[in-house]
């Protein structure tokens, strides 16, 4: 059996998060026959059912389906639930159309990456997902910014469970996905595509069964965990720290919209947009497959050769692992977070194990205003003359 790590993250104070919350059961699909418990954020669901590489095989190709019902589930009804929503995050949401899937990230004053929502609008109550034991900070925090808005947050955790639905076929997924009955559902477009249907809690293990009987393969956390990192998605809590900004782990334009209004944290974003850069960038390290181990979550990253910094940067570590997997065709990745002057030519140890960088942030993100200052200087002097 493979040798996993814990890639248990700490919250944005630096402490261990406690897995899905307070009250949340363990998931009945531990029970498959199989099925190992996976530990760290990720405890309460199975990190696989015997074969992660098959497993990770189904959800990128045919159809499966991974239980994520260790996941926070909040609902805000009201009128003002979009307006209220777009106001508060980075996402544009106050034209919403219901049905519909976005992205949105709550900042701190300073833009910092407090929260991170994956959301739907069914046309009477915004339906989000967000990592395990953060919908009660979450929901704490809307409620403490309600005023005399018609708006009712809600955490939702203990009566509805997240299943992830993938596969290569978008038709044979919505199909799927129906099948399951959920009361919201959010999707995600790509090479694969997959879908996060609501299920109420009490049917998690039906709604389960429904589609494995529909041809669906059960895959576990290792190999939800794999595509999503071979795919260069960063996770909150895994991939990021307490100081990280939206740009350094390419939500810009995902999670982030720049054409929308005033939120909590946007001048920081307008600022390195426009004038600066991130300090920080996200790189796909490919491991070297030699090493019978994965970097675990917070090891750091260091040069391989000393020669390779930057001139004026002292040696030593240049940012740290975010999550590690084996992924069935490119063998061990991890997702880390780097200084941005790190040559993207330079070989990285993670660890202490060797990595190749694959770029998913360039260096050269943010500055996008040009300042012609030169030419504005000759233009002036012609008219002198």
């Amino acid at each position: 059996m493979q040798n996993e790590p814990d890639n248990s993250p700490p919250d944005q104070a630096g402490h261990a998060q406690d897995p899905a919350g307070p009250g949340i059961p363990p998931s009945p699909l531990l029970t498959v026959p199989g099925a190992v418990p996976a530990v760290g954020p990720d405890a309460g669901v199975a990190a696989h059912y015997g074969d992660p590489f098959a497993e990770q095989r189904a959800l990128s190709g045919a159809l499966g389906v991974v239980d994520r019902s260790h996941r926070g589930v909040i609902r805000i009804a009201g009128q003002d639930r979009l307006s209220w929503l777009h106001s508060l995050t980075t996402a544009a949401l106050e034209k919403l159309a219901p049905g519909s899937t976005a992205e949105a990230l709550v900042l701190s004053s300073s833009g910092h990456v407090e929260f991170h929502l994956t959301l739907t609008d069914d046309g009477s109550a915004v339906w989000a997902h967000v990592e395990p034991g953060t919908a009660g900070p979450l929901v704490e925090f809307l409620e403490s910014m309600r005023f005399l808005l018609r708006v009712e947050p809600a955490d939702v955790t203990s009566d509805y469970a997240v299943l992830t639905i993938m596969g290569r076929s978008e038709a044979d997924v919505r199909a799927a996905a129906a099948t399951a009955k959920p009361a919201a559902a959010t999707e995600r477009a790509g090479e694969t595509f997959s879908m996060d249907v609501m299920v109420e809690r009490q049917r998690l293990a039906d709604a389960a069964a429904g589609l494995r009987a529909n041809g669906a393969v059960l895959g576990g956390m290792w190999a939800c965990e794999a595509l999503r990192i071979a795919a260069g998605r960063p996770r909150l809590g895994l991939d990021t720290d307490h100081r990280t900004i939206p740009h350094e782990v390419g939500w810009i334009g995902t999670a982030v919209q720049l054409d929308k209004g005033c939120y909590r944290g946007q001048e920081t974003v307008a600022r390195v947009h426009n004038l600066g850069h991130p300090p920080r960038r996200l790189v796909l390290l490919h491991l070297d497959g030699s090493e019978d181990r994965l970097p675990e979550h917070g090891d750091p990253v260091t040069l391989n050769q000393p020669g390779e910094e930057d001139e004026g940067q002292e040696s030593g570590g240049i940012g740290f692992v975010g999550s590690a997997a084996r992924h069935f065709e490119l063998g061990p990745i991890a997702l880390a977070l780097v200084r941005r002057t790190v040559p993207v030519q330079a070989t990285l140890l993670a660890a202490g194990v060797p990595a190749a960088q694959e770029v998913i942030v360039p260096p050269d993100a943010g500055a996008n205003v040009k300042i012609t200052l030169g030419r504005r200087r000759s233009l002036l002097t012609r008219a002198r003359e």
